[in-house]
This record gives structure tokens, C-alpha cells and sequence, in this order.
């Protein structure tokens, strides 16, 4: 046997050392062991006792441990924050939408009251809905602790907001209660847009939020906080973005046809005091009679058409001769009737053509009218998205004139050659009748409210006018055929456009008002695979708003038809800007009256909240912006139009609001603008 290697050596040493620590260690552990068990009963006792009192010292010393330590607890402790924080906040519903506690808004007095004579102050206005108001909860200043990823929610409002929110309320006291101070957020060339401050009442059980809690056993006559908290508080936001709209206008550009908030200046279009005139009935309808009574005051004193001025026909009538009428048969104030019928008869000289139908400018002074000087011909929707304001004009004052040329357009029109399917061109001369530009079809911009008119126009007559209904099927039949598609990824529903044969899958936002329109038909017992149509392309309007950084719709969407890309929708960069049209808006209405769906409900707000984020200008007003895409600085074109206040916050107010007696679908029919006509009863049979 050979002698040990110097390796094994040091080997057998290891070995032999590692063995002997082992027999020292459990030696160690039996003598301890032995001297414990040699201790008396009394002393074992006092030893546990002892330190039982050193880890309940250590607990209650927890505070001052630094926050490095502390971290390992943060889960739990966000856990019992989150559950204090619904029990203890959420029921002050006033408290969260920053109102003052003692000033519930007044419920507006919806058409189904019965006209008033003037906006008369001492009208009474019924009651609305008796919220109990719950004490404030103390202020409480926590960590800024986001919570596990799982916990987290997507809406507008959380725990985090109402946290926020609680801070901000310290801050205001500690620097002597200075309430008027506003939060900016994003600088554009000087011109600073403010963020709305925690403007979400409590959330509600729609599948992603919270339930509220139930109100106190003792509470007197108490009522559902998601319907009576939650309803009101919304339907004051949109009180509260009239009156900032209507403040920067008032202050900038009042008597001109728009407000330039960033600019704080106006624009002028016809010189009409457009929105004055539009806003008319929102006013009204929401309730603002002390901004309504300024309005009409400068209807009555300031309000004249005998200017030698070029107005556009079509703009004309759904905004000036559709809102004073709407307004007349909301309020019954003849003022209103009587300037309706003046516009109404200025605009005539406009269908004196060869072809009956109408030229697209009217000199409303002169008397006199003519196409744009670059064409002789008239966009198809100008000349056929006129019928429902002259056919009220003509029930109204019982002069026929003003029904029958408008009638004879549509005569004209559906029996025109050129239709593909019930779809028509974009373009008609107004010398030859005859359509242009033939091969073309859309239902965007310049033939969009053709397709909405011809089904209103049915509505509006009792139901009896056969030619429109054939018309409006055939059209429905033809988008189905050659314009709907679906995207290659996401299954999205989108309506395109035709250019000779070749498909365009491009949509303009100005197509969301398709959604509410076929509901309005399935409503009104048309076929129910309108509603089934209705319902995908209002997911799609959603998504035009949701896929944005800014949470706005680009003006145009392009839809990607390839399963390859997982994107659904792209926008091109000189059609990311935003209008603050109302669509969209618009549909959601329909499709929460006819379905209840609260969804709809909770798709507007976000996009209201996406409005104040990126829209609203600090001093008063909101603003288009150009790049929907840019979250950091949207770009404002420093323009309010004013189907803002006149349609978007029209349809806001009317798609939060319980009461389905606010111009009720069965007996109102709304013009392309947004105005609120009566629908006639059907003759006898």
C-alpha cells in the first residue's frame, strides 16, 4: 500500500475535524437541553414570560421602524387601507366630486312637465330624488401605496383618487383653505389645460367596480346610492362642464358664432350668435335657467337676420332655424317661433332652381342664393338633411310652402338613377338633379345624415311615408352588403367606403352616429338584425375612444383587415385630431334607453373625464385638439364649435339621467343637430 498522498492528508484531517464539530454540536444541544429540563417549573414559566413581553414590546414599537423594514407589510396593509377606505369614503358621494355639501343641484325640468311660457322663475320645478347625505369622513394622510397589481382598477375613480383627493384637502387647509387654486397639468405653448379632479362619483356593481354599500338602517326614506348618488353626481358634471363651456364663451365671444379659448377671443362664421342659438335648448333641458334667461334676453334684443351676409343652408337650418324651434316647443315662448319663422323665410330663396334642388348659400339680407363658386354642385347631405326643420316650420305656422319644397328633394331623390343598393353618391347638381361624381359611396361626411334623415323623417310623420321607409331598408341592406367588414385580429366591426368596386377600410367618427341609428329603426319594430348590427359597431366607436392615449377618437380610423397584426385600429397623422363631436355620444344614448345597459352609461364617462383631461381650457371653454395620440401635449386648435354645448353635452346629460320621460324617443324625434322635435300622431285608419 502506497503512503498517504499529501491530498488524502489533508482529506482525512477535513474529515476528521468535520466529525468532531458534530459531536460537539449535539453535545452542546443535550447539555442545554438537560440544564433546562434541571430548571423548576416556576422559573421555566418566568423565562417564557419574559419573552412573551419582548414581542409584544416589539410590536407595539412597529411605528418606528424605518420604512425599509416596514416594506415587507405593504400588501396587507394596502388590503385593510383599500377596505377602510370604501367603508369610510365612499358613501360621500359630494365629498368626492369636490361640491359643497349643502348645495344638491336641482333636477332639470324635462319636456314631459308641459311648456312654459318664457323662462319664468317662479315655474316650480318638480323634486328630484331625496339623497341622504352622509357626514364627511375624517382627512386621513397615508403612503402612496398602489396596491397588488390584481387589486387594482381600471376605472376613473379608486381608492388611490379618493386618497389623492384627501391629501390635497390637508394641503388646502394647512395653506389657509385656498379653494379656488386649480391643478395643471400639461402646458401647451403657453396656454395651460386643467385636469378635473376626481370627478368619478362612487363607483357601482357593473362587473368591474365596487358596490356601493347599502345606506343606514335609521336613514330616513333612503334610496340606492349607484342610482341616486351616482345619477345625480354625473348629471352635475355635465351642469358643471355647460357652465365652464359657457363661462369662456360668455366672457371671450359673446353675440359671435364661436368661442377661441386658448386665444380667448371668437370666431365668426355668419355672424349669428351660432352658439347662443344652439345651446338653447341644453340650457333648458339641463335645468341652467339663469344662463337661459341670458341667452334669450339676447335672442329678443340682439338677434337680427336682416344682415347682408352669405349663410350656409344646410348649417343654418339645423342649428339657428332648429334650435329656436326645438326651443319653442320645449319652453312655448312665441319669441322663439317668431324668429324661426323669420330665418325660415329668409332661407327659401334657396330652392329657387332649375332642378328643386337647393343651393348650398343664401345671402340672408339680399334675398338671394347660389352654389359655392367652385362648383354648381350641392353635398347630397346638405340638401336632404333639412326635411325635419322645414316640416316643423311648416306644422308650426300652418303655411305648407316650406314642407313641400323640402319634400320635393326627397321625391327627387328616390327616384334618381345612380343608387348602389340603396346607397348613394356624395354629390348632386343642383341645375340637372342628377347625381355626381357617381361610383363613390360613404356614410361619412357629405352623405352620413341622408341615411339618418330618411329613417327620422318616418318617425316624425306618424310612420305613413312609405318611400322613406323603402329607401332607408334599402340603404341599411347596402351597407351590410358592401361596406361592413370585420378586423383580421380583434373581430371588430367597422363600416368602410366604396370608390368604384375598390373597398376602403377607412371610417370617419362622424359614422358613430350609425349605432344609434339603427337601434332608433329596431326600436321603432324594424328588423332586429339592426339592433345586432348596432350593438358591434358601438364597440367599435368605443374602441376608436379606449385604443387612444388620450382617450379621445381621431377624427378618420383606418381598420386593419389582416389576422397577421395584432393592431385593429391605426390612425394616420393628419387625422388624429378631435372635434369634440358628439357621435358617438349620441349613440350610447340610444343604446342605453333601448337596452339599459349600463356600459353605455360607463363608455360616456370615460369619455367625458377624457374631454376634461385633454379638452378643458382653466378660464373657461374646451378646445379641439390635434393629436389624440400624444397624451403630453394634444395640440389645441384653440376652437370650440358649437355643437358642443348645442349635441355632446346634450347627449351626456341625456344618456345619465333616469328619467325616461326627458324627451322620450316615443314622441321625440331629434334633428342631425341634436334639436327635439314632436313626433306627429299617426293619422286615423
Amino acid at each position: 500500500m502506497y503512503p498517504p498522498s499529501r491530498k488524502d492528508f489533508i482529506s482525512l484531517t477535513l474529515s476528521d475535524a468535520h466529525s468532531h464539530s458534530y459531536n460537539n454540536g449535539k453535545h452542546r444541544r443535550q447539555s442545554c437541553w438537560r440544564k433546562w429540563k434541571q430548571l423548576s417549573r416556576l422559573q421555566r414559566s418566568l423565562i417564557l414570560l419574559l419573552l412573551a413581553l419582548i414581542l409584544i414590546f416589539g410590536l407595539l414599537s412597529y411605528p418606528s421602524i424605518p420604512p425599509e423594514w416596514k416594506a415587507f407589510s405593504d400588501r396587507d396593509e394596502w388590503l385593510e387601507l383599500n377596505d377602510r377606505e370604501v367603508k369610510d369614503d365612499l358613501p360621500d358621494v359630494l365629498s368626492v366630486l369636490d361640491l359643497p355639501a349643502a348645495k344638491v343641484p336641482p333636477p332639470a325640468a324635462g319636456p314631459h312637465v308641459g311648456p312654459a311660457v318664457g323662462p319664468d322663475p317662479a315655474v316650480v320645478e318638480p323634486k328630484g330624488p331625496n339623497i341622504p347625505i352622509f357626514p364627511k369622513p375624517p382627512i386621513k394622510s397615508f403612503p402612496n401605496k398602489r396596491g397588488p397589481p390584481g387589486m387594482r382598477k381600471d376605472g376613473n375613480i379608486s381608492d388611490t383618487v379618493v386618497e389623492k383627493k384627501q391629501v390635497q384637502e390637508v394641503v388646502k387647509e394647512e395653506e389657509g383653505g385656498e379653494e379656488d387654486k386649480e391643478k395643471k397639468i400639461v402646458s401647451w405653448r403657453g396656454a395651460v389645460i386643467q385636469a378635473d379632479q376626481a370627478t368619478e362619483p362612487p363607483p357601482s356593481a357593473n362587473g368591474k367596480e365596487a358596490a356601493a354599500p347599502p345606506a343606514p338602517a335609521d336613514s330616513a326614506d333612503p334610496l340606492p346610492l349607484d342610482v341616486s348618488g351616482r345619477t345625480e353626481a354625473r348629471l352635475e358634471a355635465v351642469r358643471d362642464a355647460f357652465r365652464h363651456a359657457w363661462k369662456g364663451y360668455k366672457d371671450y365671444a359673446w353675440g359671435h358664432d364661436e368661442l377661441k379659448p386658448i386665444s380667448r377671443t371668437f370666431g365668426e362664421w355668419f355672424g349669428l350668435g351660432l352658439t347662443i342659438i344652439d345651446s338653447l335648448d341644453t340650457m333648458w333641458i339641463l335645468g341652467l335657467r339663469e344662463e337661459f334667461a341670458e341667452a334669450r334676453d339676447w335672442v329678443e334684443k340682439e338677434l337680427s337676420f336682416d344682415k347682408n351676409v352669405d349663410v350656409n343652408l344646410f348649417e343654418t337650418t339645423i342649428r339657428v332655424l332648429g334650435g329656436l324651434l326645438s326651443t319653442y316647443n320645449l319652453t312655448g315662448d312665441q319669441l322663439f317661433l317668431d324668429k324661426a319663422k323669420d330665418i325660415g323665410a329668409r332661407l327659401m330663396p334657396a330652392f329657387k332652381t332649375p332642378s328643386k334642388i337647393p343651393f348650398s348659400d343664401v345671402n340672408i339680407g339680399k334675398g338671394t342664393a347660389h352654389p359655392p363658386r367652385w362648383t354648381s354642385d350641392s353635398t347630397l347631405a346638405e340638401v336632404t338633411s333639412i326635411q325635419l326643420e322645414f316640416r316643423e316650420l311648416s306644422r308650426l305656422t300652418q303655411d305648407p310652402q316650406y314642407q313641400e319644397v323640402v319634400n320635393e328633394v326627397m321625391k327627387l331623390v328616390h327616384k334618381l338613377p345612380g343608387k348602389h343598393d340603396g346607397l348613394v353618391p356624395m354629390f348632386i347638381n343642383t341645375n340637372s338633379g342628377q347625381f355626381t361624381h357617381k361610383g363613390v359611396f360613404t356614410l361619412g361626411a357629405r352623405a352620413d345624415s341622408y341615411y339618418e334623415y330618411l329613417l327620422k323623417q318616418w318617425i316624425q310623420g306618424g310612420k305613413t311615408e312609405d318611400d322613406l321607409l323603402e329607401d332607408y331598408l334599402q340603404a341599411v341592406e347596402g351597407v351590410k352588403k358592401h361596406l361592413v367588414r370585420q378586423t383580421g385580429s380583434g373581430r371588430l366591426t367597422f363600416v368602410g367606403e366604396l370608390s368604384h368596386t375598390r373597398f376602403n377600410p377607412k371610417m370617419d367618427h362622424l359614422v358613430c352616429f350609425l349605432p344609434g341609428t339603427l337601434a332608433l329603426g329596431a326600436h321603432n319594430g324594424l328588423p332586429g338584425d339592426h339592433m345586432d348590427l348596432a350593438v358591434q359597431l358601438m364597440e367599435t366607436c368605443h374602441q376608436m375612444y379606449k385604443q387612444m392615449e388620450t382617450g379621445l377618437s381621431p377624427e378618420i380610423a383606418h381598420f386593419n383587415l389582416q389576422a397577421s397584426d395584432g393592431q385593429d385600429i391605426f390612425v394616420k397623422p393628419a387625422d388624429r385630431h378631435n372635434l369634440l363631436r358628439p357621435e358617438t355620444v349620441e349613440s350610447l344614448f340610444y343604446m342605453y334607453r333601448f337596452t339599459k345597459d349600463t356600459k353605455y352609461r360607463d363608455w360616456g364617462w370615460d369619455i367625458l373625464e377624457s374631454f376634461n383631461n385633454h379638452t378643458k381650457v382653466p378660464g373657461g371653454g374646451y378646445t379641439s385638439i390635434n393629436n389624440v395620440r400624444d397624451i403630453e401635449n394634444p395640440a389645441p386648435r384653440d376652437k370650440m364649435e358649437s355643437f358642443f354645448l348645442g349635441e355632446t353635452l346634450k347627449y351626456f346629460y341625456l344618456l345619465f339621467s333616469d328619467d325616461m320621460e326627458l324627451l322620450n324617443l316615443d314622441k321625440y324625434v331629434f334633428n342631425t343637430e341634436a334639436h327635439a322635435f314632436p313626433i306627429w300622431p299617426s293619422p286615423p285608419k
